[in-house]
């Protein structure tokens, strides 16, 4: 089973009040998980980690043992180009959220990671901000 994610994260102030925000669908189109979650007061960069750290859990726990294919779209490049090794992760507050995402790649068959456009995530960046309208 394919997997197509869509991520985002924000802040309000950088840092200040932040929400995560992804849409996962299926190889057919169909959403099988949303992601609104309101972080308290951090930075975009941690929004977006977890964003897509959020995604991943739940595709886990939706896929359970199956070999599933992630592909992880997002309009950070910072986060994409840093997942794919391209960037080193320098910030303290990164590191551990980006292990926590590393720590889960091996639960798939293969896990890409793309930098759309913020046009093309426009979902995401939604459920992003509808987390900090909720600010809970």
């Amino acid at each position: 089973m394919k997997y197509i994610v869509y991520a985002d994260g924000g802040a309000r102030g950088n840092p200040g009040p932040a929400g995560a925000g992804a849409i996962v669908r299926n190889e057919t189109g169909d959403t099988v998980l949303t992601v609104s979650e309101f972080l308290g007061h951090t930075t975009n960069n941690v929004a977006e980690y977890t964003a897509v750290l959020r995604a991943l859990q739940g595709i886990r726990d939706i896929a359970g043992s199956e070999s599933a294919e992630v592909l992880v779209n997002m309009d950070s490049e910072l986060v994409v180009k840093q997942m794919k090794g391209e960037y080193k992760i320098k910030h303290p507050n990164l590191k551990p959220l980006a292990e926590e995402v590393k720590k889960l790649l091996p639960h798939y068959a293969h896990v890409s990671f793309t930098h759309v456009r913020r046009e093309q995530n426009k979902d995401a960046d939604a459920l992003a901000n509808a987390a900090m309208d909720r600010g809970v």
